[in-house]
Parts: structure tokens; sequence; C-alpha cells
């Protein structure tokens, strides 16, 4: 039996020093067929002729700077999966990530999405000087729900609907906030399907003066609930 299209959509800004492990992480998946989809968000650096140099595996297409929820949606647009997911270009999938995601939507027809565990690390080319400015990993690999980590039918994100891009951080917590609203299925896996790379150059570092952004994210969603419980009284 014919096996669904997963589309991979990785976003990248500025991460010519980490992309190609990115890229490679999603061609060393054991699961086919899969097409791989780069989303240059207006980088100035080489990420370009990273993700260039790999030619007709995978789609490449370049847009003004314009945040990570604009580069997702936009790989959205191209992509042709039933299946959909999402990796950040200064982190990996484990080996296996999309075969064991993949095997328990199968199993269940009513599940929307699949979601996994996370093990952070910090990157190793950091000077000891650098390592004191980053926060420390945690302890044990954590449970988490965002689209890095996730596997979601295509018609279940439709349901959701796209990225936000309003907002430069929070984008996660909002997408997650509308598809809990929008009820979607969601299981998480036990084992580890993602490392999160912590660096100089991590987006909630980069965009530290937004991070206001996610109280009205919050609030946003806390908002939606109050109108719609209005609504059915």
């Amino acid at each position: 039996m014919t096996r669904p299209l997963i589309s991979v959509m990785i976003g990248v800004y500025n991460a010519e020093r980490y992309l190609a492990e990115a890229i490679d992480s999603v061609f060393a998946q054991s699961y086919r067929p899969l097409e791989l989809i780069v989303v240059d968000d207006g980088s100035d650096d080489r990420s370009g002729e990273v993700a260039r140099a790999y030619g007709a595996t995978l789609t490449y297409a370049r847009q003004e700077n314009a945040g990570n929820g604009s580069a997702r949606n936009h790989a959205v647009r191209l992509a042709s999966g039933e299946l959909y997911a999402f990796l950040d270009a200064d982190d990996r999938f484990l080996p296996g990530k999309l075969e064991r995601q993949y095997e328990a939507l199968e199993a269940d027809a009513d599940l929307d999405v699949v979601f996994g565990h996370v093990r952070e690390f910090v990157s190793p080319e950091l000077t000891e000087a650098e390592r004191a400015s980053v926060r420390p990993p945690a302890d044990q690999p954590l449970p988490w729900t965002a689209p890095n980590l996730m596997l979601i039918r295509r018609a279940s994100f439709a349901r959701v609907g796209p990225f936000s891009e309003d907002v430069k951080v929070g984008v996660t917590v909002d997408w997650y906030a509308r598809a809990m609203e929008a009820g979607l299925r969601s299981a998480m896996l036990s084992e580890v399907v993602l490392e999160r790379r912590l660096h100089l150059t991590n987006n909630g570092l980069r965009e530290r003066d937004s991070r206001q952004q996610y109280l009205h994210v919050l609030k946003a969603s806390l908002d939606r609930r109050r109108a719609r419980a209005a609504s059915e009284q």
C-alpha cells in the first residue's frame, strides 16, 4: 500500500552554521516518501547557498524577511504532502521521528497530530564564556507541543489555519492555542524525536524586546474562548 507523502518544512534566517545538520537529519529519516521545503526568510549570510547546494533533492524558496511564521506559511503554500512536519534550521530530527509518528497516526484515524519529547543541547562551537550566557539545557527530555515536534494531517492543519505573522515570538504558543480551540485530538510519544540547539542567536534571545508579545498571544486566546462561551449561552 502506498504511504502518504510527508512535507517537511524548514524556515531559515541566518543559520548557515546549522542548516546543513537540520537538512541532513531530514534526509536521514527512514520514512518515505517525503519532500523537503526550505524557505529562506531574507537571510544575509550563506544560508541560501547551503540550501541550494542540495540541488533538486529539496525545494528552495526565498522571501523578504518577514519572520518565522511567514516563512512557515510560505512553505505550507508550496507543500504537496498529506502530512506536515516542521523543523527550525538550528534543530535536528532524531532518526525514526517521522516513522514513529506516522505509525501513531495510522493506528488511530481520529488522531489529528502527534508530538514527542525534545532533548536540549548547548551548541558545541560556543566558547566557555558564550556558554555562560546561554541557559543550561533541561536535565531530562521534555514533552513539547511545538510545531518542530509534530506530525499533523494536512486537513487538520487547515482547520487551525496558518501561523501568525503579526508577532516575532509567541508564534508557537498562538498556533497551539488555536489548535486546542479547534478541538484537534493529539497524542504525545514517549520517545525523544527532536534535539533542540541552545546557542547565542535562538529566536527567543534575538527577539528579546518582543517577549511581551507572549502575553498578547495568551490574552487573544483567552478572549476567543470567552467570546465563544458567550455566543453559546
